[in-house]
């Protein structure tokens, strides 16, 4: 039998006539893994396959995700030409007639409403050049303060709390290169197994090394497997668990009292607020029994090395700026940051979603994590792009605020980049009557979204394969992704879109580019002197170094492989602690009668975001083709419903329908369901539109919700 597969092989080989390799990054998570698409052309036809690159991040692992990553580009739906829909269909045209259009519509609204009447929703899945271009655009060529993107529903959360704790937000505090020599690691609502699978052998390896791991999460995954202790608690209870940590740290003086009065601010009142609180409150709040907070809390506290790492299970909650700022309270009143095998770590979902809110995406900011109401900031940025500091508009509002406003009528028309809002956003039934009133909506995206079909515009966009441009990576590695696949039809890049909608609307002047190269080096000026310095970083250094941590301030810096060694950003050097409350400011979903069990979200290995991507992969599809509800056998037997069985979810927003799946894993008081699918499966249909108040992040994580089987069952 391997005689014959070694002869069969053979053969295939021979048929090959050509072979091409394109060197390209993964479209997909944070970790933006280096790899290569494999072209063969046989006799009759051309094979493709991805392989991965030796990096100093990934080291040339991939995913499935990422060995399948081509079949999206390739599939047969991508759109290739300008489409305009007439009499509800979409038609192909030129893109002087798209161009016209924009123009057309463009100047009518704002003629009639104002510059604020439109607005610009971006994305964390696009290059740093095109997020720097993008918010240019919206400022400059249409002069709105309407522009956010798609990351505020993803690390808004770590953002807020690292810049208020730490001064500043860079993913990884060190580089990924110390967590498999640290001593204790605690992760804290992240299923890296599934989310970043490549990043898993870091922490295998630490494991191996005697690490002490420590895991926190209501639901048992890949990720919690490898802990030594799993805190299985309540969806939403993440703060006040932290803060049980945090008293056990301090009543058995596990502090590191010299770090804390020569390196830190705020801990007398973060101590007295601990101080106040019952163990049997937090007990009761959290569902973790108290030995369990005193292992974690004890093992953190005596090991010598420590690092903890979040992500959306403690952040997408309405007071999860809070919550993070609580685990890094943790990290703080041990000393453990800023030495080596010692730091944080917000695991980053998107592919760019360190960098796309780095250069101005962000409502409040302005390249190089400047802020838009600094006037100082904004001196500097009007010159770097030739404009009055006046004419720069103010601040906007977040995403799921831009759509409040364009659910009210004061945003009429909207520029979307690579992204699905009416499934991503929470409180979707409400989000896609919003888009419907738009006057005017143009996208810009590879295929026929659910909420690219709402569009009167859709403009075809290139893929990783095709557009080049630098990604910053979890850690804050600035990464050059080269991109030489053709392009088929009349795909442009986004940046060469905005470029061409600037030109009609007459601002060519401030966006002449003609490569996205062009673009960096103006993006090196405009982040120059600000947090996310990128003016010492060049595409010839990214192309031989492999990459390089910001911030990196001159041609001769290395750039910078760990944080806040001497001093954190404050002015005055410290760290900030501050008390963070066990009940959150704005109200989260409590169970009641009528809806009496806990619903949280999260991914499948197999899909990313909305799957507008991976769907289009039959090898990922395949592997789930439908959304679940995960459920714990004794409360599927409480609701009368069987495994694999449709069963209804409704919640006070709405109501979905998705299969069963039985896990002795999860908590029997919660269930859970991807966010991958939209229409009747789309779990963000069940989302309140509640908003942390200090990031604006939705509260994905925890919603009230009753179950029922979706068909009602007769009796013989």
């Amino acid at each position: 039998m391997t005689e014959l597969l070694l002869k069969y092989f053979r053969e295939q080989q021979k048929q090959v006539e050509t072979e091409r390799i394109y060197n390209t990054q993964c479209p997909y998570c944070s970790m933006q893994c280096k790899m290569q698409l494999v072209e063969q052309t046989h006799v009759k036809r051309k094979t493709y396959k991805t392989i991965g690159r030796d990096n100093p991040t990934s080291q040339g692992r991939l995913c499935i995700k990422g060995m399948n990553a081509h079949q999206h580009p390739l599939h047969k739906d991508r759109i290739q030409y300008p489409l305009l829909k007439v009499n509800g269909e979409f038609v192909k045209i030129s893109w002087r007639e798209a161009l016209d259009y924009i123009k057309e519509h463009v100047t009518e609204i704002q003629e009639k409403n104002g510059a604020d009447a439109l607005g610009v929703y971006g994305s964390a899945s696009i290059t740093n050049e095109e997020a720097y271009l993008l918010g240019k655009f919206a400022r400059v060529a249409l002069k709105t303060k309407y522009i956010d993107y798609n990351g505020r529903l993803c690390m808004s959360a770590a953002a807020s709390a690292a810049s208020k704790t730490f001064g500043m937000d860079r993913g990884f505090t060190n580089s990924l290169q110390e967590i498999p020599f640290t001593e204790c690691i605690m992760l804290a609502g992240t299923n890296i197994a599934e989310c970043q699978p490549t990043i898993m052998p870091y922490f295998e390896k630490a494991k191996e090394n005697g690490a002490f791991i420590i895991a926190i999460d209501p639901r048992e995954t890949g990720t919690t497997k490898i802990a030594d202790l799993h805190l299985k608690l309540k969806p939403g209870s993440d703060a006040a668990l932290a803060n049980g940590i945090l008293k056990v740290i301090i009543e058995e003086n596990y502090l590191d009292e010299q770090f804390l009065q020569e390196r830190v601010n705020g801990f007398e009142e973060v101590m007295q607020y601990v101080a106040s609180l019952e163990f049997s409150f937090i007990e009761e709040i959290t569902g973790v029994p108290l030995e369990k907070m005193y292992q974690a809390a004890r093992m953190f506290g005596q090991r010598e090395t420590g690092m903890i790492f979040t992500a959306r299970g403690v952040e997408q909650q309405t007071d999860g700026s809070a919550a993070v700022q609580n685990f890094l309270n943790i990290l703080l009143s041990v000393g453990k940051i800023g030495e080596p095998r010692c730091g944080y770590g917000a695991i980053t979902g998107q592919g760019n979603g360190q960098g796309a809110r780095e250069h101005g995406q962000k409502a409040d900011q302005l390249p190089g994590y400047r802020s838009i109401e600094n006037h100082e900031h904004r001196m500097y940025i009007a010159d770097v792009w030739n404009i009055e500091e006046k004419d720069l508009p103010r601040k906007g509002v977040s995403a799921y605020e831009m759509i409040e406003k364009i659910h009210d009528g004061e945003i009429k028309g909207l520029f979307l980049v690579c992204s699905n809002p009416t499934v991503s956003n929470p409180n979707a039934n409400f989000v896609k009557k919003a888009f419907e009133k738009l006057e005017f909506l143009v996208v810009a995206d590879m295929f026929e979204s659910e909420t690219a079909k709402l569009a009167n515009l859709i403009l075809p966009a290139s893929s990783y394969l095709e557009d080049e441009g630098t990604m910053t990576n979890v850690e804050g590695r600035v990464t050059l992704r080269e991109a030489s696949f053709p392009r088929r039809g009349e795909i442009k890049h986004d940046w060469e879109i905005l470029c061409e909608i600037a030109k009609v609307l007459g601002k060519e002047e401030y966006f002449s580019f003609s490569s996205a190269e062009e673009i960096f080096n103006e993006l090196r000026i405009a982040s120059k002197g600000g947090i996310a310095d990128y003016s010492g970083i060049t595409y010839e250094r990214l192309r031989a170094e492999k990459g390089i941590l910001w911030p990196c301030r001159s041609l001769t810096d290395k750039g910078t492989e760990r944080l806040f060694e001497t001093r954190f950003a404050h002015s005055d050097g410290k760290a900030m602690m501050v008390p963070v409350s066990n009940q959150a400011i704005v109200p989260k979903a409590k169970i009641t009668k009528k809806y009496p069990l806990y619903l949280t979200t999260g991914r499948v290995v197999s899909h990313y975001l909305t799957g507008v991507q991976t769907r289009k992969s039959a090898s990922l599809s395949a592997r789930n083709f439908e959304s679940f509800m995960e459920i714990h056998p004794s409360t599927a037997k409480k609701y009368e419903i069987s495994n694999q069985e449709l069963v209804q979810i409704e919640s006070s927003y709405g109501r979905i329908v998705v299969r069963s799946k039985f896990s002795e894993g999860i908590r029997p008081d919660t269930v859970f369901v991807p966010f991958h699918w939209a229409d009747s499966q789309n779990v963000n249909n069940l989302v309140s539109e509640k908003l942390d108040p200090a990031c604006k992040m939705p509260g994905f994580k925890v919603s009230a919700v009753n179950i029922s089987p979706s068909v009602k069952r007769s009796s013989y």
